[in-house]
């Protein structure tokens, strides 16, 4: 490992010591894995790292269908998981947004759930949905290995189930999940909560109702489909999750296709920094 990288993640881990360190060669494999991890700058490796390690002390992975969760497949989900947290300070305070839950259950495919929904005479039909991942509110997290595990076309698509799920739980950290979880105070230089909120939907409702024009188009009519995941535009809740997936994992074209949420999210995820290019 680098020398500077080495004297960073030393400096990072003491703040959140006694945690069980993560051996370089799992997290160089991690990075390895996962080239939007690899292209982070050395110190927030370092920080993600320190902040990986502490998620892993408090989290719980269980392999469901015989599946065996390696010490190699939990650092890949934390790193991804505390991805969105990077920049909010204190790594106990951040990881305090996934405080309401402790079990990850790893399927090694998708899932198949049963579900209920009553319609407006009262009948009750039943169903089977097809899961990549599953975000349950104060309950545990479920995601689907073979969608976890990295494959160059996620990365060109800007889609990741664990960015997915886990920023579903910031979302419902306000209630139920509705596309806008609880905004920082002086969100975007406003000064109240209202003002943060009526900042917030100003990009984000015209930006969902446009990529759902377009998805609608492009099943209906046959027009080009968006390069975003058209999972998104089922409702504001997917659509935010579907765009955050996109904004860390594949940055430069989320920001060529929603130019108006780049420095939304980046007042979110990136508070009282300067934004990249």
């Amino acid at each position: 490992m680098p020398p500077l990288l080495n004297r960073l993640w030393s400096r990072v881990r003491a703040t959140v010591a006694p945690v069980p360190d993560i051996s370089a060669t799992l997290w160089l494999e991690t990075l390895r894995r996962y080239p939007f991890l690899a292209a982070l700058p050395l110190h927030d490796q370092a920080k993600l790292r320190a902040l990986s390690a502490l998620f892993l002390h408090h989290k719980q992975f269980h392999g469901a269908h015989g599946l065996v969760v390696t010490d190699a497949m939990a650092i890949d989900i934390a790193a991804q998981a505390c991805l969105p947290l990077l920049h909010w300070g204190d790594a106990a305070a951040a990881l305090g947004w996934y405080g309401d839950f402790v079990g990850i259950v790893v399927h090694p495919g998708e899932a198949v759930a049963r579900r209920q929904t009553v319609d407006q005479a009262g009948v009750v039909h039943e169903h089977t949905e097809v899961l990549l991942g599953e975000a349950m509110e104060r309950g545990p997290i479920m995601l689907s290995w073979q969608h976890v595990a990295p494959a160059s076309h996620h990365i060109e698509r800007g889609t990741n189930v664990v960015v997915h799920e886990f920023v579903h739980k910031l979302d419902m950290r306000s209630g139920d999940p509705n596309g806008c979880p609880p905004l920082p105070a002086g969100f975007m230089g406003t000064r109240t909560a209202r003002a943060a909120h009526e900042a917030w939907w100003a990009a984000w409702e015209p930006a969902y109702a446009d990529f759902r024009e377009r998805v609608i188009m492009a099943q209906r009519f046959g027009a080009a489909p968006p390069w975003l995941d058209a999972y998104g535009a089922t409702a504001p809740a997917e659509f935010f999750a579907v765009a955050c997936e996109a904004y860390f994992v594949n940055r430069a074209q989320f920001a060529q296709e929603f130019p108006a949420l780049m420095p939304v999210l980046d007042a979110f995820f990136r508070p009282g920094l300067p934004q990249p290019d």
